[in-house]
């Protein structure tokens, strides 16, 4: 269905969700930030509390580790979901759930997590990973060009329709949308540099 990254600048303050999709307007309900507080991307079958109340819960002094617990402790469904959570201080928490279709996996690093279901396989989180860890600079380029090595390396298994990019930090505001296009991340990355 989706592969989204949740990256934070440490230095910059700046936190970061990018995302790709096979379904329109991903968007709309897959990334979430709050300056200075966290972000959260929440796919698979998308439950919208995980983004709207996973920073509520992080402005009020949770980690993302007790707040996801806390959010999957009260949705019915949770094994439907795919989460990925960070705060500001850099802490992180992820839940892969048993029920989001294959091919399904997540990678945790330094500054940044990443997940995906639905994938054409394994070596699209390799190739947005490698990318992340590699790179240096600009943080939202970085997760520009990750979303475009894991849409090269064959993104949704559907092929990808939509994506978007939302960042915020100090001097940073920033929500970018394609909601259907055959090149979606190619799309974002030509909205942004031409911004």
């Amino acid at each position: 269905m989706t592969y989204s990254i949740v990256a934070l600048d440490p230095k910059k303050k700046i936190l970061v969700v990018g995302v790709a999709s096979g379904s329109k307007a991903v968007g709309t309900r897959v990334p979430w930030v709050k300056r200075l507080v966290g972000a959260v991307a929440t796919q698979g079958y998308t439950n919208i509390m995980y983004g709207v109340e996973g920073l509520k819960l992080l402005e009020q002094g949770y980690s993302p580790e007790e707040a996801l617990k806390a959010l999957i402790n009260i949705d019915s469904s949770p094994e439907l979901r795919q989460v990925a959570m960070m705060d500001i201080r850099g802490r992180k928490a992820v839940h892969t759930g048993s029920r989001c279709p294959d091919y399904k996996s997540h990678a945790v690093g330094r500054n940044f997590i990443v997940i995906g279901n639905l994938l054409r396989g394994p070596e699209v989180i390799e190739s947005v990973v490698e990318v992340l860890e590699e790179s240096r600079g600009d943080i939202i380029e970085i997760v520009l060009e990750a979303l475009l090595a894991g849409e090269k390396a064959g993104g949704d298994a559907r092929g990808n329709l939509s994506a978007s990019i939302v960042a915020a930090g100090y001097g940073v505001d920033l929500s970018l949308r394609v909601d259907e296009s055959k090149y979606p991340v190619r799309e974002l990355i030509k909205k942004y540099r031409t911004m």
